[in-house]
């Protein structure tokens, strides 16, 4: 499925974790026709793994036996399902002369293997405590008058294509693609409920009680639901009750924290810029240069409480967010605000 394996934070004797995750990504990604070679392999304990797989998901299961004979618990098991068997030769047509086509060009990716900044994750870190979980009737997030910064498409592109390919764990995918696309905390983050995402997949609400803008629901972009999806789906598999949509139902240990994560995706917010390199002397051998440590810097521009805003900016350099509501992002078009909007002395201009 193009995730990465081995999956790592359960036990490495059980494999009811991986079957759980493989089960909500078939779901999420609405895979329907599942094909497995090299079928006379399998042990009876896996052969009944696959056929939990199929009742979960409803996955088309397609066994292809290496051997003219099925092994015996094969055949003694498959008398229990609907099932067809067929002969390859019966299958497949005769053999017919090649003929040379030419292969489609590979899409290639224009922002691979290149550090991405997004506005969004500038103020994924924040100082306040996490508060509890809330069921109000949360407006939409252009309704409270909250713009989230918006990606290029290339950009969506590659950053949808990161997060299906560096993790096999939903959650973690989910709760990166989603402080992408909101700008919310991760004090808001934490605070999604499985109900919060709604039933089609197309919106989530984030909670933060009144501290920043308040609770919002947010509409979830297209390349962004399969995984959100998936993250919902393995807490109905795996824990059969609503949590917190982004945690792991199966409690695993030592996994990947966010920001860590967002760095091996390399994701992270825009950074200040890099000094400029002496000039070094003809003949010498350049100094290659080393890779230089992400700044998460503490944001307080989307707060709304005036304590809060009281607070130091510890943006350490980094750019601040762009404008976030209607009247801002107008006098930006405009030329109204400076390119540096968000700095103390400038508030007074929203």
């Amino acid at each position: 499925m193009g995730k990465p394996v081995p999956l790592a934070g359960y036990r490495p004797l059980d494999p009811a974790p991986a079957w759980a995750i493989a089960a909500a990504w078939v779901l999420a990604t609405r895979i329907t026709h599942l094909t497995l070679l090299r079928a006379h392999l399998l042990t009876p304990h896996r052969f009944g793994d696959l056929l939990t797989l199929r009742r979960r998901t409803g996955v088309r299961l397609v066994l292809v036996c290496h051997h003219r004979a099925m092994r015996a618990f094969l055949e003694r098991e498959l008398r229990q399902v609907d099932h067809l068997v067929a002969e390859a030769s019966a299958l497949l047509p005769e053999a017919v002369p090649a003929v040379p086509e030419r292969q489609a060009p590979h899409t290639a990716r224009p922002l691979a293997n290149r550090w991405l900044a997004l506005p969004a994750l500038t103020t994924l870190k924040a100082f306040d405590e996490l508060t509890g979980p809330c069921r109000c009737a949360a407006p939409m997030a252009a309704d409270r008058d909250f713009f989230p910064p918006v990606m290029p498409p290339a950009t969506e592109a590659e950053v949808a294509w990161r997060l299906h390919h560096a993790t096999a764990h939903p959650y973690l995918a989910a709760q990166l693609a989603t402080a992408t696309f909101t700008a919310a905390s991760t004090t808001q983050l934490a605070t999604a409920q499985v109900r919060d995402l709604g039933a089609d997949g197309t919106t989530i609400t984030l909670h933060d009680h009144g501290l920043r803008q308040g609770c919002m629901t947010h509409p979830v972009p297209d390349w962004a639901r399969p995984l959100l999806r998936a993250a919902a789906l393995l807490w109905r598999i795996g824990a059969g009750t609503s949590g917190a949509l982004f945690s792991d139902p199966l409690e695993g240990e030592g996994l990947t924290p966010l920001r860590a994560f967002s760095e091996g995706c390399r994701l992270r917010p825009p950074q200040p810029p890099r000094p400029k390199p002496p000039r070094s002397r003809r003949g010498t051998t350049p100094i290659p240069k080393e890779p230089a440590k992400t700044i998460w810097p503490v944001c307080t521009v989307h707060y709304g409480l005036a304590w809060a805003r009281d607070e130091p900016d510890l943006m350490q350099g980094c750019p601040h967010p762009p404008p976030h509501t209607r009247k801002t992002i107008e006098r930006r078009k405009k030329g109204w605000l400076p390119r540096d909007y968000g700095l103390r002395g400038l508030r007074h201009l929203r």
